[in-house]
């Protein structure tokens, strides 16, 4: 028997356009902690080490602090892990894992899975590194290859990286991997990443999925967490285990009004861990342009509050409709201007409604006339 970790897809160094310098430096500092959680849920649940299947890092050009984090936050674990090479960081000419600073800081308990090797003995791990972007053949293949006639009492585990033909759109990219191969493979488990959502694909052919999640829920229906493997004989028992410490996570609300504008604040507020939530939101209606300048403030508040806040323009869909009384007290070229203001929003144009709305703030804050123009 055996017990192990299955984890893919940690992506140290990724960065997130979506994020500003803090939120990201805050990201950065998450996406490591989380290796030291998995060295400690592997060591909780008794697992002999972690089979990391591929994409350990964003790309083969890392800004030298992020991987001596990493090879440090591994070597502080009390469990070995063994490292795939995969599309984003292949095994090439070039590659990371073959530099001097690699070289230098590896630790003894992390091991590159540049070939097949054996764990302990009647335990071992049937690598597929990909050695560079576009492989001409899945890397899988080559490693099943060295299983054709294999027996005995032993457990193999195939550590593989890419997409299945049974969940792949795109049959021809680089990498797709045939089920009905990883089925008739004489391994017990099959560990694969690039998926960044758990899935299992049969019950012994699993993604384990991003251990913190890099999208939104749209994307990645189920990321933030890692495998627990146990394999006894023929018999795969798989427990998803969560370790994520940060959401991506997506709103749809309708705005109409005051009311629901004092909604979407409250549901808002009721969202806890702010500072590491993603949030993307997808808003429908029509308001005023009091009411829009109202809504404004609630997203700019929250804003400061979340690790980021912005709205899904795809699926955003906010007419700024300006009242018949907000602009009536305007007289003389004042009035014109906002007359022609009025007329650009109407029509949909963000820009005038923006305006429209900064020109009632001003109006609101000072009780003087504004260019001579507003009546009192």
């Amino acid at each position: 028997m055996v017990r192990f970790v299955h984890t893919a897809d940690w992506q140290l160094g990724m960065t997130r356009h979506f994020l500003d310098e803090e939120a990201q430096s805050r990201y950065t500092a998450a996406r490591l902690a989380t290796i030291r959680a998995i060295g400690e849920l592997a060591v909780g649940e008794g697992c002999e080490f972690v089979v990391v299947c591929g994409d350990v890092f964003e790309s083969n050009q890392l800004a030298p602090m992020t991987l001596s984090r990493a090879l440090e936050a591994m070597r502080q674990a009390q469990v070995d892990f063994y490292l795939l090479p995969g599309n984003h960081d292949p095994l090439c000419a070039g590659s990371l894992y073959t530099s001097a600073q690699f070289q230098a800081e590896c630790p003894p308990n992390v091991v590159v899975l540049d070939s097949s090797r054996e764990v302990r003995p009647g335990v071992e791990l049937l690598a597929a590194p990909w050695r560079g972007k576009r492989p001409e053949s899945p890397p899988a293949l080559a490693a099943l290859a060295q299983a054709d006639g294999l027996g005995g009492d032993v457990l193999r585990v195939l550590v593989a990286h890419g997409a299945v033909d049974a969940l792949s759109p795109d049959l021809d990219a680089p990498g797709v991997m045939r089920l009905a191969d990883l089925e008739r493979a004489p391994v017990q488990y099959v560990a694969l990443g690039d998926r960044h959502s758990t899935t299992r694909v049969t019950d012994r052919v699993w993604y384990s999925g991003s251990p913190e999640p890099t999208n939104f829920d749209d994307v990645e229906t189920d990321s933030g967490a890692v495998l627990v493997v146990e394999l006894d004989g023929d018999r795969a028992d798989v427990t998803p285990r969560r370790v994520a410490r940060w959401r991506f996570c997506t709103q749809r609300h309708d705005v109409n009004g005051a009311a629901d504008i004092a909604s979407l604040d409250s549901a808002l507020s009721e969202i806890a861990d702010k500072d590491s939530t993603v949030l993307r939101l997808a808003l429908r209606g029509a308001l005023s342009v009091a009411q829009r300048a109202d809504l404004d403030e609630v997203l700019s508040r929250h804003s400061r509050l979340f690790a980021s806040v912005q709205l899904w323009r795809r699926h955003t869909e906010l007419a700024t409709v300006p009242d018949d009384e907000e602009f009536s007290g305007f007289s003389g070229f004042v009035g014109e201007a906002v007359a022609e203001l009025v007329e650009q929003a109407r029509a949909g144009q963000g820009d005038a409604a923006r305006a429209l709305g900064l020109l009632l703030r001003l109006s609101a804050a000072d009780n003087s006339p504004v260019g001579g123009g507003v009546a009192q």
